[in-house]
């Protein structure tokens, strides 16, 4: 069975989804570890109320380089096959990327590449676009750039702030994810240039 890495900063609601998921017996995988960044990162205390392996690599005032080692060290101490970044606020060194080729998924809330980096919903509002969503994608060493496995689209309505915004989106990225995940297990997803194909 595959094994999964989940790397979080905050209240994790994406790993609850793959969680549940897993759970549910939809992804032919296990959760081998969960890694937070910051100490209060709810996530943990998600995880280990689940009675899933949680640690805290705590990374403030380290250098991206020596931090990103100590996390492959845990991630490889663990097999990890697959590494799924929910919610983490860290961009990976190429030094990262390198040791889980074509191995690690981000999902991010808008339709890539509209709207990288912080504040996505808000940057969205702000431009006036009629439709939004979110993206997962193969993560590389650049910001929310990789290739695009799976998009959502959500509809930007005329009364929406960034929080009804983001609530929408955010029920979208439960779904997709999920389906991400199991289409890079199956191992039918092949890339062309940019473009992620099969896995349908």
């Amino acid at each position: 069975m595959k094994r999964l890495g989940i790397l979080l900063s905050g209240r994790g609601s994406n790993f609850e989804a793959i969680a549940d998921t897993v759970a549910a017996g939809k992804i032919a995988a296990e959760i081998a570890i969960v890694v937070a960044n910051r100490p209060e990162a709810r996530g943990l205390e998600v995880a280990r109320l689940r009675g899933l392996p949680a640690v805290c690599i705590p990374s403030k005032g380290l250098d991206r380089t020596i931090y990103d080692g100590m996390l492959v060290e845990e991630l490889k101490k663990h097999a990890v096959d697959l590494v799924c970044l929910a919610g983490y606020m860290r961009l990976l060194s190429a030094g990262f990327i390198r040791e889980f080729p074509g191995r690690v998924l981000n999902i991010h809330p808008s339709l890539l590449p509209s709207f990288p980096g912080l504040d996505a919903q808000h940057q969205a509002l702000e431009h006036g676009v009629k439709v939004t969503g979110c993206t997962v994608h193969f993560v590389d060493e650049y910001l929310d750039a990789g290739p695009i496995i799976v998009q959502a689209a959500v509809p930007v309505l005329d009364g929406d702030t960034v929080e009804t915004l983001s609530g929408r989106i955010l029920s979208e990225e439960h779904r997709i994810y999920s389906e991400a995940i199991r289409m890079v297990l199956s191992g039918t997803l092949r890339i062309e240039g940019r473009r992620v194909l099969g896995g349908h």
